[in-house]
């Protein structure tokens, strides 16, 4: 749905934000982490149209996404992390935003707005940040685009609203979409995102599903550091390592100390993932 072909960009010439980037998302609901600076918002912005490729090419759905044609804007919804919202009701900003989108499902907004515990007749400008980002994403979900990009969703979110973000985000998603969630808040979402993208500067070093990460990388916990591991953090009860998985053992995905484990050990991960 999403193609990315020998990009270049940058803001300073001398200090590129991506090189000769090329990989491709298809359906599902991806993870995109990497720490702060490489890229991510940046990222959703060429993918979205806000900003263009200085070289190579970004395509949504066959179309480049720099020329902002409306058959693309229509099957294509951005949130970001920040925002300014107009005074007027939930309601009226439906009415006014839905046309633009031909899939928005009113049923499903209205649950989600009830889930979400607002009630349409709330004027946006009195609400809280959690609650006007609770509203966008309500809407957000509910346009029904092939292709949606979320930054940082869950900023803001009380622990209750982070547990109905989920369920709304697993009940609206089907085969026909890609979802594209930037994070830092990797715990949030852990049980929901897959494939998982991990960017550093000028590059990707990751872009594969659970499967694939779980069939090369094992996770442990352990009451002595292993040795060889890619990755070992001490905890109280012991030690959380991430090592190859050389015997094909099962093992529950940590994207925590997947991430870590990622940035530590480029060269070796790329090696295991064939990235070129």
């Amino acid at each position: 749905m999403v193609n990315i072909d020998n990009l270049t960009f940058y803001y300073k010439q001398r200090k590129p934000v991506f090189e000769n980037v090329s990989f491709e998302m298809k359906n599902g609901i991806y993870g995109l982490l990497g720490e702060n600076g490489v890229g991510k918002t940046t990222l959703l912005h060429l993918i979205s149209g806000l900003r263009f490729p200085k070289k190579g090419s970004c395509s949504v759905l066959g179309m480049e996404s720099a020329y902002r044609n409306p058959d693309m804007l229509k099957q294509l919804y951005y949130l970001p992390e920040e925002f300014s919202m107009p005074a007027q009701s939930i309601k009226s900003f439906v009415k006014y935003n839905s046309p633009f989108y031909p899939n928005f499902s009113h049923e499903q907004f209205n649950t989600y707005i009830s889930d979400f515990h607002l009630d349409i007749d709330y004027n946006l400008k009195e609400l809280s940040f959690g609650q006007k980002k609770k509203a966008l994403i309500a809407f957000a979900i509910a346009v029904n685009t092939p292709v949606t990009l979320l930054d940082e969703p869950t900023n803001g979110l009380d622990i209750p609203s982070k547990t109905q973000f989920r369920r709304v985000m697993a009940s609206a998603f089907d085969e026909n979409k890609c979802i594209l969630i930037s994070t830092h808040q990797v715990r949030d979402l852990e049980s929901l995102i897959d494939p998982i993208i991990i960017l550093d500067r000028n590059q990707v070093l990751l872009n594969n599903t659970v499967e694939e990460i779980s069939r090369k990388l094992l996770f442990t916990y352990s009451v002595t550091k292993p040795e060889n591991a890619l990755f070992s953090e001490q905890t109280i009860l012991g030690y959380t390592s991430v090592l190859e998985n050389k015997n094909n053992k099962d093992s529950t995905l940590n994207i925590e100390a997947l991430f870590n484990a990622v940035v530590t050990n480029k060269a070796r991960i790329k090696e295991l993932f064939n990235v070129k």
